[in-house]
């Protein structure tokens, strides 16, 4: 049995995280080309996608807060005046505050304002959870 020694340089090289990540930040500057990149720096154009994938990847989420203010909204006197549709003209309020959905099941809902007459609205929401 003959062994043979080849001597040279190995075939597989190894890229240490800068340089993966170094190449990778150059693949995401505006109008570069994968495949330019990794021509230029020697590699598979395969392996800067694997790369790039695996970075999107490793990526840790950090949940963050978002600065918020909740400011209170003018209400106007007057009602506001829209067509109904069938010639009648009906008033909406012009801020909704308050809306309320009630879920009746079967896909069917029905939404109405935090000012809506109980009263009124209770013979409705029984007549269609009988049906």
């Amino acid at each position: 049995m003959r062994v043979e020694v080849l001597g040279g340089l190995e075939r597989r090289r190894r890229w240490s995280q800068d340089d993966k990540a170094r190449i990778v930040e150059e693949t995401l500057v505006p109008g570069a080309k994968v495949t330019e990149v990794a021509r230029r720096n020697g590699v598979a154009a395969s392996l800067v996608f694997t790369w790039r994938r695996q970075a999107r990847t490793s990526e840790q989420v950090v949940p963050s807060f978002a600065p918020v203010q909740i400011v209170a909204t003018e209400v106007e006197e007057a009602p506001k005046l829209l067509p109904a549709g069938d010639g009648r003209v009906r008033s909406v309020a012009s801020a909704r505050t308050g809306l309320i959905e009630i879920d009746l099941g079967n896909r069917r809902r029905i939404r109405v304002d935090a000012h809506v007459d109980p009263e009124a609205l209770a013979p409705v929401l029984e007549v269609l959870e009988r049906r």
